[in-house]
């Protein structure tokens, strides 16, 4: 990312009101074909757009890297095989059906949002939005290999994210007014949630202004509530949910953010606290979710020092950060207190590189020993492992993915 360019998402457009129905500045632009497939899951043979075969003699037998191409002209994952020493190898490109998305204005994240791919180790399903085609895609993970591809609407414009707890999945639809739509996993896909469907009361076009649109979907860990965050609006909206995996409100419970620009959502071990990514200024919140929808704040903002903070995901007692103001990962450790420090004074756990500019979406290995990090400039991603400081040590870099242009990659998951 060039470092002159002021990112939009640090600052509300010139004359925007702050409140939950906040008009964006967004130029009107209709995806191409205009109507959304049937809410109806289709089957379809998955088709290989490429595949390469690396020496795999030091991967192990599941593990694998899938990261999202989210190309406009066709989707795709490319799964790379996962060593146990973290580096990565190819295995495989895969079509999900659908089409990728470019918000608009986006600087370098084309789909603005943190769970735009999202492994399932319950079903053992793949997840992942077409965001240019209002669809979602499950794929059954076999290994590094992807079968059984079913596609599925989204029940909205633009999905760009995906929350999972137990059987129960939810979408969140960044255009128009943004909504969440629940989903049923099954062994045949996923199958919508009959009166699950919200809205979240934006005031987006179809194709939104990538600082409007809402940045995540998450469950806290229990599964009581669901979790929204949007940008613009400076809210964290949450949804008390029912049981029965549907919404209990037919409105979200709106919080005022602590910091600028509420961003990515994620938690501590104990599933009782959240920490929210703040764009703005880099900061991260730390937040009590109630029962009723209100947060409480247990942490005031804590600023890294970096440039334009919004993806977030925990390994261990560490939060690591992405920045993609300045192409950096920032550390934190979390005490046995619940509190929040940078694991060192200048804020970054890995030294930049020149082959990691613009850095987005991270994932994080079941066993959290590996960090994963896409660069979509580059057009790579970064393996780390986890060292016992908190400090990243680089072991992979896996290279030639689709870069960001007119789109580029978003969305990463480890199993």
């Amino acid at each position: 990312m060039n470092s002159s360019h002021r990112d939009p998402r640090t600052s509300r457009p010139a004359g925007t009101p702050s409140g939950h129905r906040a008009k964006s500045r967004t130029r009107r632009i209709v995806i191409g074909g205009g109507a959304l497939a049937s809410a109806a899951a289709v089957t379809v043979a998955v088709t290989v757009a490429s595949a390469s075969q690396d020496s795999r003699s030091t991967a192990g037998a599941d593990h694998a890297v899938f990261v999202q191409g989210n190309e406009l002209s066709g989707n795709t994952i490319h799964a790379f095989a996962r060593g146990d020493d973290g580096t990565l190898s190819p295995s495989g490109t895969y079509a999900t059906g659908g089409k990728g998305g470019d918000q608009v204005d986006a600087p370098t994240d084309s789909l603005a949002s943190q769970g735009s791919l999202v492994y399932d180790d319950v079903s053992g399903m793949l997840l992942a939005v077409n965001a240019g085609s209002g669809t979602v895609t499950s794929f059954r993970v076999e290994g590094q290999q992807l079968k059984d591809r079913r596609v599925v609407d989204s029940g909205g414009e633009f999905p760009a994210s995906v929350a999972v707890h137990g059987a129960i999945a939810y979408v969140m639809n960044a255009g128009g007014e943004g909504s969440i739509q629940g989903f049923k996993i099954t062994s045949k896909g996923l199958k919508p949630l009959k009166g699950s469907h919200r809205s979240l009361g934006l005031d987006n076009e179809d194709l939104p202004l990538f600082s409007s649109s809402p940045g995540e979907v998450e469950f806290t860990p229990d599964g009581r509530n669901l979790v929204v965050t949007t940008k613009s609006n400076n809210t964290v909206e949450v949804f008390p949910m029912k049981r029965n995996g549907l919404p209990a409100v037919a409105e979200p419970v709106l919080n005022e953010s602590a910091g600028g620009v509420p961003f990515a959502i994620s938690f501590d071990k104990t599933g009782k606290r959240m920490v929210v990514a703040e764009a703005e200024k880099s900061t991260v919140t730390t937040y009590q979710v109630k029962r009723d929808g209100r947060l409480k704040v247990l942490q005031e903002p804590l600023a890294n020092g970096q440039e334009t903070l919004c993806w977030l995901e925990r390994a261990g007692n560490y939060f690591y950060g992405g920045n993609t103001g300045n192409s950096t990962v920032t550390g934190y450790r979390m005490d046995k207190g619940g509190r929040l420090s940078l694991t060192n004074e200048v804020g970054i756990a890995t030294p930049p590189s020149a082959n990691s500019q613009g850095v987005i979406d991270l994932a994080v290995t079941e066993d959290e020993k590996f960090v994963y990090v896409q660069n979509a400039v580059s057009g790579t991603v970064d393996g780390f492992r986890v060292e016992a400081n908190g400090a990243l040590t680089k072991v992979t870099t896996a290279e030639g993915l689709p870069a960001f242009d007119e789109s580029g990659m978003e969305g990463i998951a480890a199993v």
